[in-house]
C-alpha cells in the first residue's frame, strides 16, 4: 500500500518513484496505491503514475487504485487512463483482488 497525499507533480515525483522502486527491489510488486489524500495530479504527475505502473508491471506485478477523488478520476478518464488502473472501493477490497501469495504491499 502507497498512500500519496499533496499533490503529484515533477518536484513530488521522485519521492514516489523511489518508493514503487524499493517495494518492486524486495519482491513486493502487487501494489495498492491510496489516492485518497491527493489534492492535484498534473500532466508530470500523470507520466509519474504511468512511468511507475510500468516499471511494476516489468517486474511481474500488478497496480491498483482507491480512493480516487472526483477530481483525479476525472483526469484518469479523460486520458484514458482508467482503463489501466483498476479501481477499487477500499483497500481491503483491492488488497482481497491480489491472488493469494502474491507479493502484496501492504
Amino acid at each position: 500500500m502507497v498512500d500519496i497525499t499533496g499533490s503529484l507533480t515533477s518536484f513530488e515525483a521522485g519521492a514516489l518513484r523511489q518508493a514503487i522502486a524499493g517495494l518492486v527491489a524486495i519482491k513486493k510488486n502487487d501494489i495498492v496505491l491510496n489516492l485518497a489524500g491527493l489534492d492535484y495530479l498534473d500532466s508530470s504527475g500523470i507520466g509519474e503514475l504511468v512511468r511507475n505502473y510500468l516499471t511494476v508491471i516489468k517486474s511481474g506485478g500488478t497496480m491498483k487504485v482507491v480512493g480516487l477523488s472526483a477530481k483525479v478520476e476525472e483526469i484518469l478518464k479523460i486520458t484514458q487512463l482508467y482503463k489501466v488502473f483498476p479501481e477499487f472501493p477500499d483497500e481491503e477490497a483491492a488488497l482481497k483482488s491480489f491472488p493469494p501469495g502474491s507479493g502484496k504491499s501492504s
